[in-house]
């Protein structure tokens, strides 16, 4: 099962990065500056994600990896939106909450995604 660890790592940034780059146009930020840093801010946090929850769960049980997960979710949100705010042009939304929806879209979606497949 372990050995799995990359392809979910790899599964889980690409599609991350597909629906948070698309949400983040949604919302209004366009130009490629601001949507490169969105791609590298993901590119920043969701291997760690991925891969500590993965490994937690393994090793730890389901409850553990959930625990963890929450933490290591906030952590991601508000690395984010600190990023965000020193590198974006984009101002129309707080980027605190910026970063509380593109994660909300990609987490919520992959949800939906990992119930399907």
């Amino acid at each position: 099962m372990l050995n799995l660890l990359p392809y979910y790592m790899v599964r889980s940034l690409a599609a991350t990065l597909i629906i948070e780059l698309v949400f983040a146009a949604i919302l209004g930020a366009r130009s490629k500056k601001d949507l490169l840093n969105v791609a590298l801010v993901n590119v920043m946090t969701n291997p760690v994600v991925v891969s500590v929850s993965f490994v937690t769960g393994f090793f730890y049980g389901q409850n553990a990896r959930l625990i963890v997960l929450i933490v290591l979710e906030l952590f991601a949100l508000f690395s984010e939106g600190f990023v965000y705010k020193k590198t974006l042009n984009y101002k129309k939304i707080n980027p605190f909450l910026f970063s509380l929806l593109l994660n909300g879209a990609s987490y919520g979606i992959g949800l939906i995604i990992n119930k399907i497949f």
